[in-house]
């Protein structure tokens, strides 16, 4: 629901409250916000998660197993998109991979935490147009660093007849540049449409029950329903969402890395 009572705002859950002034620098304000606190958050929870991993037993427990499992997932993706080469670039990947992972699983809870109501922070484009400009930078300057100006070679893919070469380079180098748009644009329209659709069916509870029993009761138990559904298969998204973020940028760091 929004500030305005009785009225239904699914977009008021995606709002950054500000929480407290942090300092003032060049006449501009600085606070501390939701989006922050719960990126924080995020951040914690992860390192605590590794850290409670990494105790290197002998027979490894559950907590290893689970740590060991995500490091050897990402480890063996960079080695399979990127070669041997990969392995410069995993701490970047599963360290991006996982913050999507837990900031994504965060903005599902479904009660707030010391006063706050969880906040998806990926369905703010800002955030996910960061993390996409980040991964394209890293990119660059992989590619130069590399190869110089023969990175340029790109945008002109092999076997390419010279004739087609004014025509497929053009072409090529707008694709390239789409890339971080279109890989933050993924991740936030993901985000924000599997949330509108829970507040969506959670309004159709609130509202069934003042419907009548004839009428409210079945509205309420199918909308119940769907929203139990929908939230497993958010919790599937969650998890798609942060693979595919990592994997299309182990892909963009191949290109750079082997010019492909």
């Amino acid at each position: 629901m929004s500030a305005e009572a009785g009225k239904f705002d699914p977009m008021h859950q995606f709002t950054v409250e500000p929480i407290a002034k942090l300092f003032a620098a060049g006449g501009r304000e600085v606070w501390l916000t939701t989006s922050a606190v719960w990126m924080l958050a995020a951040a914690v929870i992860l390192w605590l998660f590794m850290l409670g991993g990494m105790k290197r037993q002998l027979v490894p427990g559950r907590w290893q197993m689970a740590v060991e499992g995500f490091t050897g997932f990402i480890s063996s993706m960079m080695s399979t998109n990127i070669g041997p080469e990969g392995r410069k670039y995993t701490p970047y990947v599963f360290s991006l991979f996982m913050f999507i992972l837990f900031c994504n699983i965060l903005g599902m809870v479904p009660f707030a935490l010391g006063g706050l109501h969880p906040l998806t922070v990926t369905s703010h484009f800002t955030i996910t147009g960061v993390l996409a400009v980040l991964s394209f930078a890293i990119v660059l300057v992989v590619g130069f660093w590399r190869h110089g100006l023969h990175f340029f070679s790109l945008f002109v893919p092999h076997g390419t007849p010279w004739p087609m070469i004014p025509f497929i380079a053009p072409i090529e180098f707008v694709s390239f540049m789409v890339r971080p748009f279109s890989l933050g644009l993924r991740l936030f329209v993901a985000m924000t449409a599997g949330h509108v659709l829970l507040e969506v069916f959670a309004n159709f509870i609130v509202q069934s029950s003042g419907a009548g029993a004839a009428i409210g009761l079945p509205v309420g138990i199918a909308s119940m329903a769907l929203m139990i559904g929908i939230s497993a298969l958010e919790l599937l998204v969650a998890g798609i969402q942060a693979y595919v973020f990592a994997l299309l940028t182990s892909l963009y760091i191949n290109d750079a890395v082997n010019l492909h």
